[in-house]
C-alpha cells in the first residue's frame, strides 16, 4: 500500500490538502477572536440570534448553504446551536441537515456533467485532475466531512467524477462526527 501512495503521489496530494487546511483553521479561529474583542461579544450576538430568529429559519438557512457552496461556516451554527434550550438537539438536527445538504450537492455535480460544454472541459482539459480524484474520491469525502473546508464542495466534486454514492453515504458519516468534536472542543456543548 505504501510504494502504490508513493508511486500514485497520494502522499503529495495529502500533505498539500492538510498544508491548505490548517490556514483557514487558523484565520476562523482568528477571525472568531478579532470580531469577539474589537467588534461584539459573540456570546451577545449569538443569544440575540437565538431570540431573534425562530429555529426553522436558522435550519433553512444552514441547510441551503450547506446544499449550495457551505460558504457560511458550520462553526457559526454549532455556536448558534450552543445557546438553544435543546443545544444537543439542535447540534444533531445541524448535523443531519449538513449530511443531506451534501446529498444535494452530490446530485447537483452529478447534474452539472450533463450540460455538454462541462462534460467536453472536465474529459478533455481535466482529465488527469479527474483521474486522480477518482483515484482517492474517499480521501476527498473524509477530508471534506473532517476538516473546515466546505463539504459541499467535495461532495459536489464527488457528483462530478461519478463517485459511487453509497461510498459517499458512507464516508460522510464522519460529518456528525465532526460537529460532535467541534462542539465540544470549542464550544463545549456535548457533554
Amino acid at each position: 500500500m505504501h510504494q502504490y501512495y508513493s508511486y500514485t503521489g497520494f502522499y503529495g496530494f495529502l500533505g498539500s490538502s492538510l498544508l491548505k487546511a490548517i490556514p483557514l483553521i487558523l484565520l476562523f479561529i482568528g477571525g472568531l477572536f478579532a470580531i469577539h474583542f474589537f467588534v461584539i461579544d459573540v456570546n451577545v450576538l449569538l443569544n440575540k440570534i437565538t431570540e431573534t430568529f425562530p429555529a426553522f429559519g436558522v435550519f433553512t438557512v444552514f441547510f441551503i448553504s450547506e446544499s449550495v457552496l457551505g460558504l457560511i461556516p458550520p462553526e457559526l451554527f454549532i455556536a448558534w446551536s450552543s445557546k438553544s434550550a435543546t443545544p444537543v438537539l439542535h447540534l444533531s438536527l445541524l448535523a443531519l441537515l449538513s449530511y443531506a445538504g451534501g446529498v444535494v450537492s452530490f446530485y447537483i455535480g452529478k447534474a452539472i456533467t450533463k450540460i455538454p460544454s462541462i462534460h467536453d472541459y472536465l474529459e478533455i482539459k481535466m482529465a488527469k485532475h479527474i483521474r486522480n480524484t477518482r483515484k482517492w474520491g474517499g480521501f476527498l469525502i473524509v477530508v471534506g466531512a473532517l476538516l473546515p473546508i466546505p463539504f459541499s464542495i467535495t461532495t459536489m466534486a464527488a457528483g462530478i467524477i461519478k463517485y459511487p454514492l453509497n461510498s459517499l453515504l458512507l464516508f460522510g458519516l464522519l460529518r456528525f462526527l465532526r460537529f460532535y468534536l467541534y462542539a465540544l472542543a470549542i464550544f463545549n456543548i456535548v457533554s
